[in-house]
């Protein structure tokens, strides 16, 4: 019998224990990089109790709504220049008060929607001051250019409907009887066309906005949107006829048309997102 080796007597290393022990350090570092990751992505937030968080959007709605009361007492000092601005797309027409009253209405309703878009900064930046504390660095950064390019678009469908739509939807209205009936028309309900066209097509050219939150949140691809033409084609000739306070297929086929264009304009936003 023979005495066992020098080799042989040296106590083996527990490879099990060292494996183990170097996957929990892995562990380890992997939840140390998350732990970073995570530090700077969120922002450092103050804890805030629910009642808190209610008194803080008590606050923020006030100044919202006093930003509004002062724009629309300021644009009612200024409304009889803002009616007859809008009044020139309707050209030689004349406007009539056909109950007592009627125009000093009419000059309330023009201040509100004036005053509303003249208090609009205000207003969304009490909207973003509350919701920002909750956002990560990451959607701070996509938070700017969506709210500028929202401001844009939707200052850019008013011009549109001004510009184009109101314009073409009164010449359609003014040929097509004009050896029969003399225009006189009233002024609370032109106004009442006017003022719905232009928000509605405001809000109708939001459209590249929701396509660019949809990209970026990975609910649908830019392909996906491109594939979905034949729908957009139906929903924007159905958007024309809903939005437009008028029947005539004019004023439709321009807000449709437009409506086509941004969709696909967002097609290529979200392309070049990569998404």
């Amino acid at each position: 019998m023979t005495a066992p080796s020098e080799l042989e007597t040296v106590p083996q290393p527990d490879f099990a224990l060292d494996a183990s022990h170097a996957d929990s350090l892995n562990l380890s570092a992997t939840a140390a990089d998350t732990d970073v990751v995570e530090e700077e992505d969120l922002l450092d937030d103050v804890e805030m109790s629910l009642f808190d968080h209610l008194e803080e959007l008590r606050q923020r709605i006030f100044y919202a709504l006093i930003a509004v009361a002062i724009g629309i007492v300021g644009c009612f000092f200024f409304v009889k220049q803002i009616v007859q601005v809008l009044e020139l797309p309707a050209g030689a027409v004349k406007f009539l008060q056909l109950a007592p009253g009627e125009y000093f209405f009419v000059s309330m309703k023009v201040a509100a929607y004036s005053g509303i878009l003249l208090a609009s900064p205000v207003i969304l930046y009490q909207i973003i001051a509350f919701v920002l504390p909750g956002l990560t660095r990451r959607e701070r950064r996509l938070l700017a250019p969506i709210v500028f390019g929202s401001s844009f678009l939707f200052v850019g469908g008013l011009g549109f409907a001004y510009i184009a739509l109101i314009p073409a939807a009164l010449n359609f209205f003014i040929s097509y009887g004009a050896d029969v009936v003399e225009q006189l028309w009233s002024i609370d309900r032109y106004f009442e066309f006017v003022l719905l066209l232009m928000f509605s097509t405001g809000l109708a050219f939001q459209i590249p906005i929701i396509q660019m939150l949809l990209g970026l949140l990975g609910i649908v691809s830019s392909r996906q949107m491109l594939f979905g033409w034949r729908y957009v084609l139906l929903g924007a000739a159905v958007l024309g006829a809903v939005l437009t306070p008028s029947t005539d297929p004019l004023t439709q086929s321009l807000l449709g048309g437009a409506v086509v264009g941004l969709y696909f304009g967002g097609i290529g936003l979200v392309k070049l997102l990569g998404k």
